[in-house]
């Protein structure tokens, strides 16, 4: 076959061309040949490699953990295709349900069902996932403030339970790209202004109400610094971005919170 070039690659596989330099400085994808001009071109050999890569990636698998994975002397190509079928069919089977739980959602926001019952409010997510987020959330907040937050889910109605998920999505993603600029300027606390109005719909005003929200959007910057859970991007951990965020949202809780 005729090999490709790095831009002829990237636009047949669906990346940029400076994700595959990157994966070249790593050592994850390495071209065939390199021409005199220094020109990247790519064989048959490498497109399996990236499609590896790529399988490994939509399963959340981290740059480093594939980079060990394709290197272990003992890695099986076949053993490897099976594995990611078995894990897209069951994320299929997570996401075939997550739609219905927005379809249901609709419904709900037309007025044409009750209200997100809680199981409906979770779906999507396996029972040990809730269970396990759940019991980190009481034991942080209480009972009665987590099920004051999920009351108020339940019944947002109108205002939709999907509209808010997909505001804090915006937001996260906009922040994202103002990581490196200064947290006090005015483009970032435009976002985190944002951010706070998203999370006080999440929790609720009547929990809202009787908390210091300036202590409390502290507490949650630095839950968002300590736990690298609540700030990944593309399945891998963002400390950068997680210290940006922290240090925006406390500027933003001084200046706009502080009584």
């Amino acid at each position: 076959m005729k090999p490709y070039s790095v831009k002829a690659l990237a636009k047949l596989a669906g990346v940029s061309v400076r994700t595959l330099h990157h994966y070249d400085r790593l050592g994850l994808l390495k071209p065939s040949v390199r021409t005199e001009a220094r020109y990247r071109l790519y064989g048959k050999d490498e497109l399996l490699r990236l499609q590896q890569i790529l399988f490994y990636r939509e399963l959340d698998f981290s740059l480093n953990e594939i980079l060990a994975l394709l290197k272990d002397p003992d890695f099986d190509l076949l053993h490897a295709l099976e594995s990611h079928k078995k894990g897209l069919q069951q994320r299929q089977e997570r996401l075939t349900t997550l739609l219905t739980t927005i379809d249901k959602t609709i419904s709900t926001v037309k007025g044409e069902r009750d209200m997100l019952t809680n199981e409906e409010l979770y779906a999507g997510f396996s029972k040990e996932q809730t269970e396990a987020y759940r019991a980190e959330a009481v034991a942080r907040y209480g009972e009665n403030e987590v099920a004051a937050s999920e009351t108020n889910l339940r019944q947002l109605g109108k205002t939709g339970f999907e509209q808010l998920k997909t505001d804090a999505q915006d937001i996260a993603t906009k922040l994202l790209s103002l990581v490196g600029q200064d947290p006090a300027s005015p483009a970032v606390q435009e976002q985190i202004a944002r951010h706070y109005a998203n999370i006080r719909g999440f929790w609720g005003e009547a929990v809202c109400a009787g908390k210091d929200m300036a202590a409390a959007y502290k507490g949650l910057a630095q839950l968002y610094l300590d736990d690298p859970r609540y700030t990944r991007f593309g399945g891998e951990p963002n400390p950068a971005y997680a210290a940006f965020l922290q240090q925006a949202m406390v500027h933003f809780a001084d200046t706009n919170l502080s009584q």
